[in-house]
């Protein structure tokens, strides 16, 4: 079976690639040794937001008095119905991804791939049968898993990792989450807020550490005050499975040593990438650190193999994959491409309330020792959030003093995941600061925030 491009993988970096290439022409086939649309669709991204959905949904139910609406009878999270729905969906955009792939006209041969040369993948499927494509190029976008660790092997009932959390349809009365970056943040606050007692535990000395450090003390504030215990500068050493089938984790926390028994602990301390098992030492492609080796259009040092996703350098995220897809699939092309500004990827985490940045925080601007401007509005001074019954959060901007370049802004409130994408664009197209306070925004909205957060840093915010 011979074809212009063939993609292993069918993630967000994929399927992505799999459909640019059929755009331009190519004869296209994807391998997935799963469901269409990887672990971001079937597992990850558009799953887990199902999940907090439905939590935002029984928060809103728990205190619409708040909103002046009365209820005779406290409501009650059904756990397996919740998991059904976010299955649901999931399944939904499975289906759209295999929708694209026949309107596109880009085969889909199912099983797991390895690279047997340059030009050639040989296709394992489920019953062990096994099939050759030949292709003149070959991208690797075979994404990554939960990353286990020594001192908490997974067992999927005890110790879990985030397709366990997924799917539990018997909601734990307790659960130990480690690790506080997005997948641990989001999943102690989905469990905290339909009503398990949730234990976060952070190495680090602030939970969601990737972020500004205001953010994060304002995130952790928000999280103790629904009723959530965290622990910083903490590790977990091991954990004991008792006669009565509980959960009896060791850590070191400030305190010194404690112990705590919970139902189940979910080991949420980042991925590991998926390349083992591809080829990739058989046909001399370098890699390092887990990560393959690529220049800035994701060609490989094997003339005709590509690289793009979790597995090569860059944040692990949806959204950098897809772009690293349409880059990749355009260089090969010829068209004008120019390479992924890493420097300038958002990254969102959807606890409540949700936390986006991009660029410079204040603490890394400030190491730099680069002369700032710093503008910051509090959600409190917004109708709009107010309104909405969620002031909790800010919006802070870092600004070149010299040339009024946007170096990074920090997001933490109710909707500011769609808020984010205007300092992405704005230092994309390298607009000023002035640039955008100048535009005017519409009232009442959130995104008012990084207007006034802009004037702020001039001293002209009129309502801070």
């Amino acid at each position: 079976m011979n074809y212009d491009i063939v993609v292993l993988g069918s993630g967000p970096g994929g399927y992505v690639a799999a459909v640019r290439a059929a755009q331009l022409g190519y004869k296209t086939a994807v391998i997935e040794k799963e469901n269409l649309g990887g672990v971001c669709l079937n597992w990850g991204c558009i799953p887990t937001k199902a999940l907090l959905k439905s939590a935002q949904v029984f928060n809103y139910i728990k205190h619409a008095e708040a909103y002046g609406i009365e209820l005779k009878e406290a409501p009650v999270a059904n756990m397996e119905a919740i998991v059904s729905r976010s299955r649901t969906v999931a399944s939904t955009m499975s289906k759209g991804v295999e929708f694209l792939m026949k309107k596109n006209s880009i085969d889909v041969i199912k099983g797991f791939g390895k690279l047997s040369s340059a030009g050639i993948i040989e296709v394992t499927d489920e019953n062990g049968d096994k099939q050759q494509l030949e292709a003149q190029h070959i991208i690797l976008a075979s994404g990554a898993r939960s990353r286990q660790l020594p001192n908490l092997p997974q067992d999927g009932k005890h110790i879990i990792g985030y397709r366990e959390a997924m799917t539990m349809t018997k909601q734990p009365g307790s659960m130990l989450v480690v690790g506080s970056g997005a997948i641990g943040s989001e999943f102690a606050h989905f469990y905290q807020s339909i009503g398990t007692q949730v234990y976060l535990v952070e190495f680090m000395p602030t939970i969601v550490p990737n972020e500004d450090s205001e953010v994060a003390s304002t995130l952790q504030r928000c999280m103790k005050k629904n009723g959530m215990k965290v622990y910083t500068s903490s590790s977990v050493d091991k954990v004991e499975v008792t006669a009565q089938d509980k959960c009896l984790v060791t850590m070191t926390t400030k305190k010194g040593q404690e112990q705590l028994e919970v139902d189940v602990v979910l080991s949420a301390v980042g991925v590991a990438t998926n390349i083992e098992g591809i080829g990739l030492q058989e046909i001399g492609i370098k890699t390092e650190k887990g990560k393959v080796i690529v220049d800035d259009y994701y060609a490989t040092n094997v003339k005709g193999v590509y690289a793009i996703g979790d597995i090569v350098h860059g944040p692990a995220l949806a959204h950098v994959a897809s772009k690293e897809a349409i880059v990749c699939v355009e260089a090969i092309k010829g068209l004008p491409v120019q390479p992924v500004s890493y420097d300038n990827v958002p990254g969102c985490t959807y606890t409540s309330p949700e936390i986006a940045s991009v660029g410079l925080s204040e603490d890394k601007a400030k190491a730099q020792g680069i002369d700032i401007l710093i503008g910051k509005t509090m959600y409190m001074a917004s109708g709009k959030a107010t309104a909405a019954g969620a002031r909790d959060g800010f919006v802070k901007v870092i600004i070149d003093k010299q040339t009024d370049q946007i170096l990074g802004c920090s997001m933490i409130g109710d909707n500011v995941t769609e808020m984010i994408e205007e300092i992405v664009v704005a230092r994309e197209n390298k607009l000023t600061a002035h640039q955008i306070l100048n535009a005017i925004h519409p009232h009442p909205t959130m995104s008012e925030a990084v207007m006034e957060a802009l004037e702020a840093a001039y001293s002209k915010a009129i309502h801070a």
